[in-house]
């Protein structure tokens, strides 16, 4: 097994990072294809991978048994997610030991979704009801890291930026380390809640979350699924692919590849930036199909020596 290292450790000696993020699969085949999808991207030396945690706990066994692999099979440092959802106190107590046990000291702490069927969030009797009392009981068990996430075009059940704001300043307050962004697709609205983060005195770093839309159909899935605009831009890209498969995927992939390097770019005029050198890193969602983001990342290997 490698030996542990935290997040913050690593975004103190390494700009930027790039990270990657699973789901833990339902069946064997989908088990065959992650191992092969971690394979093919252990070569490329990432920062660290993460493994979600399902609904009502949901696929709580395989997410612990799948960072433990991760770290010792792979050699790539893990981080858990671990959510409020269907869990008492006691129960994330005993995910926290089990994680500990297996080496795993960076967890990402999640309220969650509401399970489905249901159209709220209901906290678990002897749960927790915010994402901040998870950082803070996570902090308080053990030696962890933990993030946190953040949202540059709003939390789905937030109206308000201000009160959007104020809780993620909560949970930074409660311990989060770093902060990884729900995927967006316009750098705009990312520079903008980027200067609002730091006018506020938040100054934990900063991961953009990114994902490829490689299929035309994915677009409404993902504006339904987690608020993102999705700009003009892209929209003509995928249209303009007349719906050739190769094409889709790699006008996503271009896209991307640009909107990484815009954000990756020094940006010294900025007076918010803890330092002029860009983005802090890029968490890539994968929907446990890494073509695409391992595509997206060699290019930016090759476009920018010294990146990875």
């Amino acid at each position: 097994m490698v030996g542990a290292v935290k997040i913050p450790e690593r975004l103190a000696h390494k700009r930027p990072v790039f990270s990657f993020e699973f789901f833990p699969p339902r069946t064997e085949q989908g088990e065959k294809n992650l191992l092969r999808s971690l394979e093919r991207l252990a070569p490329l030396e990432p920062d660290f991978v993460s493994v979600t945690y399902g609904a009502g706990g949901s696929t709580r066994t395989r997410t612990r048994e799948i960072v433990a692999r991760i770290k010792s099979d792979f050699g790539i440092e893990a981080m858990a997610h671990l959510t409020c959802v269907g869990a008492t106190r006691d129960e994330l107590a005993a995910v926290l030991d089990e994680l500990a046990a297996a080496g795993v000291e960076n967890v990402l702490a999640l309220r969650g979704d509401p399970p489905k069927g249901s159209e709220r969030f209901e906290a678990t009797a002897g749960g927790f009801r915010y994402a901040t009392e998870l950082v803070a009981f996570i902090r308080e068990r053990g030696d962890f890291c933990v993030g946190a996430a953040c949202y540059p075009e709003l939390h789905p059940e937030c109206s308000d930026p201000a009160e959007d704001l104020q809780h993620l300043r909560e949970k930074v307050d409660a311990g989060a380390q770093f902060l990884i962004t729900q995927l967006f697709f316009d750098n705009a609205r990312f520079f903008a809640f980027e200067r609002d983060v730091r006018a506020a005195g938040i100054t934990v770093p900063l991961l953009a979350g990114i994902m490829p839309i490689t299929d035309a159909a994915q677009i409404d899935r993902m504006t339904k699924m987690c608020g993102a605009s999705i700009p003009t831009a892209l929209r003509q890209r995928l249209a303009e692919a007349g719906g050739d498969a190769q094409e889709e995927f790699w006008s996503g992939v271009s896209y991307a590849v640009l909107q990484c390097s815009e954000l990756l770019r020094p940006r010294a005029s900025d007076v918010f930036a803890r330092a002029p050198k860009g983005v802090a890193g890029i968490h890539f969602y994968t929907l446990n199909k890494s073509p695409a983001t391992r595509a997206i990342f060699q290019i930016l290997k090759l476009a920018r020596p010294g990146v990875g």
